[in-house]
């Protein structure tokens, strides 16, 4: 969503966590091409955890997010924070990155998040841990700091992001440990909308519907899978990161979504209405 001349969060500082990958990325890439300046969370030297992938080392999709800014003449406008989001001090650490770099903290995108499909009786609790952990609980930890920081900057305030899930809203026979912490992330948006507004912050979630990352794509090798989901989603075709960018904009530019809190804002290509 990059408008040649258009810089919709222009003199904005952004933080991103799971900003490496994914959607998180494009959103990353589109916050700096609107004249905002990021950091991103990644888990360093470790791998991408519990995508059924084998991806490599986040610190190389860092690498390669850097020499891509750097190429767009970005790059002094982008940095990293290494951690683990479901670590509490990851997200504290996080928004302090930003803060001692440019003094405040305007978008907060909560993104992070892991998902290994698994079935309900068979289901292992480690694995029930770390998903709940990271895409619940560390999202609350890292929300909880990006909002004490804008508290701390008001009355200019700030918008908070949470990227939820159609997940929320509908059931998934091999994600029942995946789901409910994406209903968590829609509930944590509508309550933080109403416990911060009086700080002028907005707080709105995001709700992809079957975006290929490195989430899903193990899943959507197999072609049958990957047709039928395509022939349920209205637009006739599955999501891409790059279709999460232009309404993260949208939240995160003050012009725009001023009066804008406590929604949900469905990008699923049509998923959820078309569901039979």
């Amino acid at each position: 969503m990059s408008i040649p001349g258009v810089q919709l969060l222009a003199g904005k500082t952004a933080a991103i966590t799971g900003g490496t990958t994914g959607i998180g990325r494009a959103i990353a890439l589109v916050y700096l091409s609107h004249g905002a300046k990021v950091c991103v969370n990644h888990l360093g030297d470790q791998p991408l955890t519990h995508s059924g992938t084998g991806a490599p080392a986040s610190a190389s999709h860092y690498a390669t997010l850097k020499e891509e800014a750097a190429k767009e003449g970005w790059g002094d406008n982008l940095c990293e924070s290494v951690g683990d989001i479901s670590r509490p001090e990851t997200g504290e650490a996080l928004v302090q990155e930003v803060v001692s770099r440019w003094g405040r903290l305007d978008v907060f995108v909560s993104n992070a998040g892991i998902c290994r499909f698994a079935e309900f009786l068979t289901l292992e609790h480690e694995l029930l841990t770390a998903t709940v952990n990271t895409n619940l609980i560390g999202a609350f930890t890292a929300v909880q700091a990006a909002a004490r920081q804008m508290v701390a900057q008001s009355p200019q305030g700030g918008s908070i992001i949470g990227v939820s899930s159609i997940s929320a809203l509908v059931g998934g026979g091999g994600q029942t440990h995946y789901t409910p912490t994406k209903a968590g992330i829609l509930s944590l948006m509508q309550s933080c909308a109403v416990a911060l507004g009086k700080y002028n912050i907005r707080c709105n979630a995001l709700l992809p519907g079957t975006i290929r990352t490195y989430l899903n794509d193990h899943d959507m090798e197999d072609t049958e899978k990957r047709k039928y989901m395509e022939s349920r989603t209205a637009l006739g075709r599955l999501g891409v990161p790059n279709d999460l960018a232009g309404p993260a904009v949208f939240l995160g530019c003050e012009q725009l979504s001023g009066y804008v809190t406590g929604s949900q804002m469905l990008v699923d290509g049509g998923l959820f209405v078309n569901l039979q």
